[in-house]
């Protein structure tokens, strides 16, 4: 089996996986995704605990729904989000929280950050990188739906302005044994999940 084919076979099994135990929840199926599941927002929250968020004032972070209680922490906490827009299309999107006091929830959205936000071609520097991952490995290798546009924005983020730490959240299902791994396939940093918070060079534990 390719590297290429082994990457779909998990990708398959995980969204079957999230799908047969109910955890996937909306946008359904999950087929195709970065999928959004049942506790995202108890992993969000677990991440805000970390020295690498607190000292963040800018967060490039995916625009798929999973991480959507990640971006409305962050305007809630006061950070600028630049949020990718979906497949890149449009470039990035940058959110001020200013304008999107009282309306979060609207402005970690899509539609509202299309609305409140500034279209721009380059990201400004960020302080974290928030990624979207159908499965993470107990090397922090991320697999993402397929496309490989999350691993051009941390590329492209890290070429303009040097390293950023890397975080994604995800269900305790997304946590797999192996990924295959090719030259151009970026890993994480921190991991969290509804029940745990993990660091590449260490596991942290319950939060």
């Amino acid at each position: 089996m390719s590297i290429a084919e082994e990457k779909e076979r998990i990708r398959r099994t995980i969204w079957r996986l999230l799908e047969e135990r109910g955890i996937a929840r909306y946008p359904l199926p999950c087929y195709g995704r970065i999928p959004n599941f049942e506790g995202a927002e108890r992993a969000a929250c677990r991440l805000t605990y970390t020295d690498e968020w607190r000292r963040s004032s800018t967060i490039l972070a995916n625009p798929d729904y999973a991480q959507k209680p990640v971006r409305e922490y962050a305007l809630k906490h006061g950070k600028t989000i630049v949020m990718a827009t979906p497949r890149l299309r449009s470039g990035f999107i940058i959110i001020d929280p200013s304008r999107a006091r009282g309306v979060e929830n609207y402005a970690s959205t899509i539609k509202g950050a299309f609305k409140l936000g500034l279209i721009v071609d380059k990201p400004p520097k960020p302080d974290l990188i928030i990624t979207g991952c159908v499965a993470v490995d107990r090397e922090f290798n991320r697999l993402g739906k397929g496309g490989g546009y999350g691993d051009r924005e941390i590329t492209l983020a890290r070429s303009l302005y040097g390293y950023i730490p890397v975080a994604t959240t995800i269900h305790d299902l997304q946590f797999v044994e192996r990924i295959p791994v090719e030259e151009h396939d970026v890993s994480v940093d921190i991991v969290a999940t509804p029940t745990r918070l993990m660091y590449r060079d260490g596991y942290i534990g319950k939060v």
